[in-house]
Formats: structure tokens, sequence, C-alpha cells
């Protein structure tokens, strides 16, 4: 029963967060309308199909493991009450906030319309200043030295190429040697603001 509301939750924050950040708001700025190919290269309208494809595998992805490793939704009011630390988060601290920068580049080169690049690098800004001025202190201050295991192993932004394996790979104690393994913690719902968990 706690995962059947915690899927609906998680179901309606997607559709409140990402679908305000990478639908609403980038049909208010363009209006849907195709504008000629960047250089005249309808092939970049393809390279952006591309991204928003492989940015909707991790933002889904995402999602569900808040559901099903975190026993909770990303949203702020109905927080997970695990750290996950598998799947994409092996990889990259924030595979949301990455999915959906990548998401709205993907359609600022499939619409061709240079104003997109312009919003994406304010979201992303805005998701670097929230990640460093909030998420990461209050994560360092809930987990200490688990959390700066997990930092120190996987990249803020830029995926790693080969997930980490957790923690027994890198020397920690015996009992968190399973890439699934998950840390507890409220401060999911920091990251969680607009749909990733937290760093």
């Amino acid at each position: 029963m706690r995962r059947c509301w915690a899927a609906l939750g998680s179901l309606l924050f997607f559709v409140i967060a990402p679908g305000t950040l990478a639908v609403y708001i980038p049909w208010s700025i363009t209006g849907w309308h195709l504008k000629s190919a960047f250089l005249g290269l309808d092939a970049l309208r393809v390279v952006g199909a591309a991204l928003v494809f492989l940015g909707l595998i991790p933002l889904v992805e995402s999602f569900a493991r808040f559901v099903w490793k975190g026993f909770g939704t990303p949203a702020p009011v109905a927080p997970p009450t695990k750290l996950v630390v598998c799947g994409f988060y092996s990889r990259v601290r924030n595979p949301i906030y990455v999915a959906l920068v990548a998401i709205i580049i993907g359609e600022a080169l499939i619409l061709g319309d240079e104003r997109m690049f312009v919003y994406a690098a304010i979201l992303w800004l805005f998701f670097h200043v929230w990640v460093v001025v909030i998420e990461e202190p209050t994560l360092d201050s809930s987990f200490g030295d688990e959390f700066a295991f997990f930092k120190a192993n996987v990249p803020r932004w830029l995926p790693r190429l080969t997930p980490w394996a957790g923690p027994a790979s890198s020397g920690a104690s015996p009992n968190c040697n399973c890439p699934d393994r998950i840390l507890g913690s409220r401060s999911d719902r920091f990251d969680a603001h607009f749909g990733a968990p937290p760093q």
C-alpha cells in the first residue's frame, strides 16, 4: 500500500515538475513552432530527438526508483526515507537534473530555437546553485561520512563511464557491498524539489 501511494504521488509530481520544466515552459517560449534547422542541418533535429529520448530514460527510471528503492516520492511533501545510490545514481548524483537539461537541449535542436539553449543554461545554473548551496551542505550534515563517500565516488554532473559498484568497491565496511545499497535519510526532499534524489 505504501508503494502504491508513493507511485501515485510520484506520477502526480512527474506531471507537475518535469512537465512544467520540459513541456509547459518550452511551449510558452516556442509555441512548438519549428524554425529552420541550426546550420541548415536537418541531421541536428535527429540528434535533438535522440537527446530527448535518452533524457527520458533516466528521468522516468529515477522517478520509479524513488518508489521502489526509496519508498517515497520526489515531492518535498512526501520524500523518500532512503537515499538511493543505485541505478543512474551510481553514475551521476543528479540524473534527473541532467536528464531535464538534456531534454531541453534536444528540444532546442529539434525546433531550431536558440532561446531554448538560453533556457537550458539558466535552468542548469539554477540546479547547480540549488545543489551547491542547499542540498550538499544539508546532506553533509545528515549523512556525514556516508554522503562524503558517495560524493567522492560519483560525479555531480558528468556521468561516470562505469557505474559505481557501491561502498564496498572503495573499501568501506562490508555491510555496504550491494550495488543497490540504499542509505537511509530524510534529505531526499531537497533534490526532489525538481525531481532528483539527493546528492
